[in-house]
């Protein structure tokens, strides 16, 4: 079992940066790949990045590419995502996921699912 809370969301200007934290509870949290999703308001929840479990592989939808960066730190069982040059339309809740194994894209592969933290881009 894994429990995840996610924390750093809030309200920023469009073109600024947050970082999201993501922590983890479990000794075995570096066996677990661990993603970014996010859902606004009416749409379907979309994969931002996801880490593989010993953190040498990171993938990233195209849209953040290049702007996002997702990283983990094992010893301290945290995942983040460093988010840049932030867009008025990625307002929306920003959940953090783990599954066993190799790393995925798809919201039905994950196990375990944080809260959520708002992150809101004013124009």
């Amino acid at each position: 079992q894994v429990q995840l809370v996610e924390s750093g969301g809030g309200l920023v200007q469009a073109g600024g940066s947050l970082r999201l934290s993501c922590a983890a509870s479990g000794r075995t949290f570096s066996t677990y790949a661990m993603a970014w999703f996010r859902q606004a308001p009416g749409k379907e929840r979309e994969f931002v990045a996801v880490v593989s479990w010993g953190g040498t592989r990171t993938n990233y939808a195209d849209s953040v590419k290049g702007r996002f960066t997702i990283s983990r730190d094992n010893a301290k069982n945290t995942v983040y995502l460093q988010m840049t040059s932030l867009k008025p339309e990625e307002s929306a809740v920003y959940y953090c996921a783990a599954r066993y194994g190799f790393e995925r894209v798809v919201v039905d592969d994950y196990d375990y699912w944080g809260q959520g933290t708002q992150v809101t881009v004013s124009s």
